[in-house]
């Protein structure tokens, strides 16, 4: 969003834009530019041009979401430092320091920041003026900014942790937790907030000292000072804003190591560390499978974050995945699905955080592979109750009615306004999903074993968008898979079903305003609603706080497991469990209002009452999205993973 300018052309005929020249420290222009200064204007003048465009909000355009995201600078490190004072319901005190490096010249900076009081800013050492734009945060320096320079920003700012239904502080029942996911980490601190720009992080939290702070990455040395403690957590791999994690509260670090040794560290409250001990002894075992799947893990630690509050949902964030404490405490679900449900959001890790989208139209190549491991472990683990085939032939029967409703795969439709995280729809879950399915049936087992290798170790710590996946699913099969991918990830009707030529799509009877073949009644927000076991109404994702935001049910849900809860971002929605009631929020829990209007997102379907949540074309072709039924057998209720 900030505005460019970039360097004039060295072509003589062309003035050169005064305010692009060389500033002194004072920002005024330096005597040396004062002559061609004065030029420029004569001819400026002479041919009537306009002067450059007003400072203001200038998003990176996004199809989805086009203010988001700024241009002129990539994002190279993020220092955050928060003083918390042990309630959550006050805004914090902040410092945000970014270093950038400019790839044009700049006069000023845009970052998005909203949720906060900006009290000054410094680049580079030197005082900078700023003005908020919406949600726009413009930055003037005492000097030009040449391209291919490096800059320190400094923001002294305000946090304001007091959820307004649109993303970004979770308040729990003790403290405070993060769910930015898609676009609300910069309603937190200042930032570059879109996935195409990854930066390294540290976060600084101090806090009463009787209260425990977590981040991404690895820990520092914690200081103490005056009965308060200061947590530092460094990552050591580049991170997409949307992925940041801290938490603080009452709560107890478990630590062990997973394979090859890997640091592991569970976030869990206090008072609940001896019932959860059992679910937290997964992630090891759970971690080798993923291994054995796709490769070596790509962070310098993991570990899971249950949050005491309601959310909804779970979501990736990066080393540290976020999940609801009821998710684990909900006895109504299979032990099978809450387990499909945490590897989920491993396979995140690999899918989605180290492999970043370069779009938000290419959010399918995050939830579609999640939503893949999920159901194989599942199939493994539940066995017939939990069949990836029969999973994959109800979503094929749902697909058209998915297209219709939020519109193809790779190409969705744009979330309408107040309900951003409505981009995380059935149809980039299982419809994504059911696109990989169909790309194992063309090619074979062992090479699209060998793609997916290949695609998290070519493009690790980076970002990358749909065109590459179908470059690198061709190298590695040997074949062009352009029309293949063009049918199954721009086309409006889904394509047949290599080797299941039997499969047919759901046809609909035709209702004014239903498209034909989506076979689907709306839910809540747009978000389908099916029939779950038992006659239970399931839908994908009621809305519920993503930390503000609701997303739809868990991130592809199994058929056969499913809970309703409302879930921002990728949280899973699974139906529930025939007379099963929905487990209260703990006591004391605060419930987070969901996003505005944002749609929950798809979810397995065992019973239970949990919501949850999450391309650049070949050829762009939106519309569909729904929510996959249960399979019509007895299964117990499950929540869903974002």
């Amino acid at each position: 969003m900030p505005l460019p300018l970039r360097r004039p052309s060295r072509d003589p005929g062309r003035p050169v834009p005064v305010r692009a020249l060389p500033r002194g420290p004072s920002g005024r222009l330096r005597g040396t530019g004062r002559r061609a200064a004065a030029l420029g204007l004569a001819v400026l003048a002479t041919l009537g041009m306009a002067e450059p465009p007003a400072r203001g909000p200038q998003g990176l355009g996004d199809r989805l979401f086009p203010m988001l995201g700024n241009t002129g600078y990539d994002a190279l490190s993020y220092d955050v430092s928060l003083d918390y004072s042990g309630h959550n319901d006050r805004p914090m005190n902040a410092l945000t320091e970014i270093t950038v490096r400019a790839t044009t010249e700049l006069d000023h900076v845009n970052l998005d920041f909203a949720r906060g009081t900006v009290r000054s800013v410094k680049i580079g050492g030197l005082p900078a003026a700023h003005e908020q734009h919406g949600e726009d945060l413009v930055l003037t320096p005492a000097f030009h900014v040449s391209r291919g320079q490096e800059v320190k920003i400094s923001i002294a700012h305000t946090s304001d942790p007091r959820a307004r239904g649109d993303g970004g502080w979770l308040r729990t029942a003790d403290g405070l937790a993060m769910a930015n996911q898609a676009d609300a980490a910069h309603r937190v601190f200042p930032c570059n907030d879109h996935p195409s720009d990854k930066a390294l992080f540290t976060f600084r939290i101090t806090a009463p000292q009787e209260l425990t702070a977590v981040a991404n990455g690895l820990p520092m040395s914690p200081g103490v000072r005056a009965g308060r403690r200061t947590w530092t957590y460094r990552t050591t791999h580049p991170m997409a804003t949307e992925l940041a994690q801290v938490s603080i509260g009452r709560s107890s670090v478990v630590l062990r190591h997973g394979p090859h040794g890997l640091p592991l560290r569970d976030v869990v409250p206090t008072a609940h560390r001896a019932a959860l001990a059992h679910w937290l002894a997964k992630t090891p075992a759970q971690m080798s499978w993923m291994e054995r799947k796709v490769g070596p893990f790509p962070f310098e630690a993991y570990g899971v974050l249950i949050a005491n509050a309601r959310t909804g949902f779970e979501l990736e964030t990066q080393t540290l995945s976020l999940f609801e404490k009821a998710m684990f405490t909900t006895e109504q679900l299979p032990a099978w699905y809450v387990e499909s449900v945490m590897v989920h959001e491993l396979a995140h890790q690999w899918f989605g955080d180290s492999v970043s989208p370069r779009r938000w139209s290419d959010v399918w190549l995050n939830e579609a592979h999640a939503t893949w491991y999920e159901s194989l472990y599942a199939e493994e683990r539940g066995g017939r109750r939990a069949s990836m085939e029969a999973r994959m032939r109800h979503a094929y029967q749902e697909s058209d009615g998915w297209r219709a409703d939020g519109g193809p795969p790779a190409a969705p439709k744009a979330p309408h306004a107040g309900q951003k995280i409505g981009i995380f729809r059935p149809v980039v879950y299982d419809g994504g999903a059911l696109v990989l399915y169909a790309l194992r049936q063309k090619i074979g087992p062992a090479a699209f074993d060998r793609l997916e290798r290949a695609w998290v170790e070519r493009h690790r710590d980076g970002v990358a968008d749909t065109s590459d996946f179908v470059q690198l699913s061709s190298e590695v099969a040997g074949q062009d898979l352009t029309r293949f991918f063009q049918d199954w990830l721009y086309g409006e009707r889904t394509p047949p079903m290599p080797g299941h030529p039997e499969w047919r799509p759901k046809e609909a009877a035709a209702k004014p305003g239903h498209p034909k073949g989506a076979g689907v009644v709306h839910g809540p927000k747009g978000v389908a609603v099916k029939p779950g076991p038992h006659g239970v109404v399931t839908s994908p994702g009621n809305p519920g706080p993503k930390g503000a935001a609701v997303k739809p049910a868990p991130k592809r849900v199994h058929p056969a497991a499913r809970r309703v809860n409302p879930a921002p971002k990728r949280a899973p929605v699974h139906p529930v469990a025939k007379g099963a009631v929905g487990k209260p929020a703990p006591k004391g829990a605060p419930v987070n209002p969901a996003p505005q209007g944002a749609a929950a997102k798809p979810a397995p379907k065992p019973a239970a009452v949990h919501p949850a949540p999450k391309g650049a074309p070949v050829h762009p072709a939106p519309k569909a999205a729904a929510v996959k039924p249960a399979p019509q057998r007895a299964v117990a209720p499950a929540g869903k993973p974002v």
